[in-house]
């Protein structure tokens, strides 16, 4: 498939570092790690495609179309060679783009994800749920019962209505396509091709996306960090936040 221009927010200067966020999120889901992360970087953050802002191609997409629109955009912005930190989906297109591209990806930072997130069958349940919905704010509150912990989520009533009004505001039609990325993608014959030094951050309470994936991603790369944070569930960068942020600044350096 051809690559689409994906839409994207830049902040600071410096060497790239582009974010990826999770399936059903948009640049938003980055925002508590971009200003300590601009005054080292030039921030990108970008929208899968069928996500946000950028285009809702027809028909069905894999993974390789949405790392090649990220290589589409590292060319739009004029850079050979970027860091690249995802979470959960962002992660899964970081591990593609590192193995199949390696000589664009200079440091890699891989939170929250797996290289096989199975069963198959969940993903074309959710995918259903949305197709005859025709909306998103269908599994909008089960997803996001999965991105924080119970405690923390009581406690942040705003945040929790802010991340369902993200989620229930995805295209069905992009959000469909993607959950069959995840249904079909298992990088685990790739992960030996990963050269670029690599951290994986795992939340102790995600129940998406467990510890045990993420060592089984640092298994297979070769040299790999893994760092498990306490007291979060899949969007461990925002319960948090510092943590994390201090994870990829000491990674990526800068």
């Amino acid at each position: 498939m051809t690559p689409v221009a994906l839409h994207h927010v830049v902040d600071g200067d410096g060497p790239v570092l582009l974010l990826g966020p999770s399936l059903g999120s948009t640049t938003a889901m980055w925002e508590p790690q971009v200003a300590p992360l601009a005054e080292r970087f030039r921030v990108v953050r970008y929208d899968h495609r069928g996500h946000g802002g950028s285009p809702v191609p027809d028909g069905s997409y894999d993974l390789a179309d949405l790392g090649g629109d990220v290589l589409a955009l590292l060319d739009t912005l004029g850079a050979q060679r970027a860091h690249v930190g995802g979470l959960s989906l962002g992660g899964m297109v970081g591990m593609w783009l590192a193995a199949h591209a390696p000589e664009r990806v200079a440091r890699l930072a891989l939170c929250c994800t797996s290289a096989k997130l199975g069963p198959p069958g969940m993903w074309r349940d959710r995918a259903d749920a949305v197709r005859e919905a025709s909306a998103t704010s269908a599994i909008a509150d089960a997803v996001v019962e999965r991105w924080l912990t119970p405690a923390y989520a009581r406690e942040h009533p705003g945040l929790v209505a802010s991340l369902r009004g993200m989620v229930a505001s995805i295209d069905p039609a992009g959000y469909v396509a993607c959950c069959g990325v995840i249904e079909r993608m298992d990088l685990h014959g790739d992960l030996h091709r990963v050269a670029a030094p690599t951290l994986v951050v795992a939340a102790r309470e995600d129940p998406a996306t467990p510890p045990e994936h993420a060592e089984k991603i640092a298994s297979g790369i070769d040299r790999a960090r893994l760092e498990i944070v306490e007291d979060a569930a899949h969007l461990a960068n925002l319960q948090q936040s510092e943590e994390v942020t201090r994870l990829l600044l000491e990674h990526f350096g800068g």
